[in-house]
Parts: C-alpha cells; structure tokens; sequence
C-alpha cells in the first residue's frame, strides 16, 4: 500500500474511532458509572472533593471502553483492507483472506491480554464453527485459522485441541502484509491527526466533569459540602 493510501485509510478509520468515542463520553450517565464504583475504596483512600471522585468515574469508564473502541473502528478496518480481506459474518472471526493455497480466517484483537480462559475456549469454538463451513464449502485449499494481535510480541503455533495460531505486533502486520516495517509505517501515518482531535475530545471532556460534578453534589452531598458516604452506598449496593 502506498504511503498517501496508508494515510487516508488510517485518517478515515481514525475519524470514526474519534466519532465513537466521544459519543461514548457524551452518552455516559454519572449514576451508571457510580453503579459500577467501588464506594468503599474511594473512602478508604480518603477521597474528599465531588471532582476527584468525577474524575476517577470518568478515567475507569473511558480507558476500560477505548480499546474495544479503537479495536473495533480501528484496527479491524485496517487489517481487512491491508490484506484485501472480506468480513467474516460469523461470531468471532473477523476476516477472511483467500489466496491459490489457503483460506485464512482471522480475529483481530488490540494486543495479547485481550480476553479470560472462557473467552479463549469461545475464540476454540468459532474458529471450530468457521472450519466446518469451510468443510462444507468443499474448498480445495489449506485452511488456516489464525489469532491476529495487533500489538505485543506473543507468537503460538496450533497445539493440542488449539487449531489456531496467533501472531502478534510486527509478525501479524508482516504476515498479513509481507512488509516487515508496516507495524512502524502504521503509526506514523496518524501524523498530527490524533493532536488536531484531542482539543474537540478535551472540551467534551471538560463539560462532561462539570455535568458529572453537579449532578453529584446535588444528589450526593450534605448541605456543607460533605460527601454523603451513607446515600452513596445506598444508591451503590441496596436491594432496591
């Protein structure tokens, strides 16, 4: 892909991953994320202030949602487009690539720590439920499943009951694009484009504290000013 392709396509699906994650901050509720809290951990570690706990509520919620985020408007699109693949429309397999010899179906992860030992099995299973479509697509060529991370260093090779590999960071992005250096390339075609968003971001941002911080002392602080640890806790963890 040529360097000004590169640019475009990185510029494009970056829009969307900015678009989406300011409608995630803009949609986000402040009792929503409280119902999500540690209320005990915030006082044992002596917060005072409506704005520091604002602060954490919107900090957890946005850095746990931005790498699925940027998984799914991001790095998906980019990799079905570098290899030439088609969406897989089946649960947990993302792409599909064909060439003369193989069938490859691919899920795309951010990076290595992407899930739990259900999660993975589940990962074992769709890649089980794609092989027998392929079977039964009577296909006379290899089939391969493999497990892309975007980032990270951890390579595997089918084992066992696994029947996929994984290739992660610069294997992935060399194998899917035979160019060793595309995992560097990647990123610098972002250029200036995440610096021209983030002043948008940090003003939703900002009003988003505000938003939080005045719903909070209205329904959560005493006359004085005080945190209402009881109220807060009911609210968190009562029966109703």
């Amino acid at each position: 892909m040529k360097s000004d392709e590169l640019e475009k396509l990185v510029r494009t699906n970056l829009d969307e991953f900015y678009r989406r994650r300011l409608q995630k901050l803009n949609d986000l509720k402040l009792k929503d994320a409280l119902k999500k809290k540690n209320p005990y951990l915030l006082r044992a570690i002596g917060v005072q202030q409506a704005s520091e706990i604002v602060e954490r509520l919107l900090e957890a919620f946005m850095s746990s949602s931005e790498e699925t985020i940027f998984g799914d408007a991001f790095f998906e699109p980019v990799v079905r487009a570098v290899c030439s693949g088609t969406p897989a429309g089946g649960a947990g397999v993302d792409v599909v690539v064909e060439n003369e010899d193989q069938y490859t179906v691919i899920s795309v992860k951010s990076g290595p720590n992407w899930g739990n030992s259900s999660q993975m099995a589940k990962l074992q299973q769709d890649f089980m439920t794609a092989h027998r479509v392929y079977a039964n697509k009577k296909i006379k060529k290899e089939f391969r499943a493999l497990l892309g991370h975007c980032y990270g260093r951890k390579n595997t090779e089918p084992s066992g009951s696994r029947i996929y590999s994984s290739r992660s960071g610069q294997a992935f992005w060399q194998e899917i694009t035979g160019d060793a250096d595309f995992h560097v390339k990647l990123i610098q075609a972002m250029k200036n484009h995440p610096i021209e968003n983030r002043v948008v971001y940090k003003q939703a941002w900002d009003h988003a504290v505000n938003r939080f911080e005045r719903e909070f002392l209205t329904d959560f602080a005493r006359d004085d000013g005080s945190i209402d640890w009881e109220k807060l806790v009911r609210f968190n963890s009562g029966a109703k």
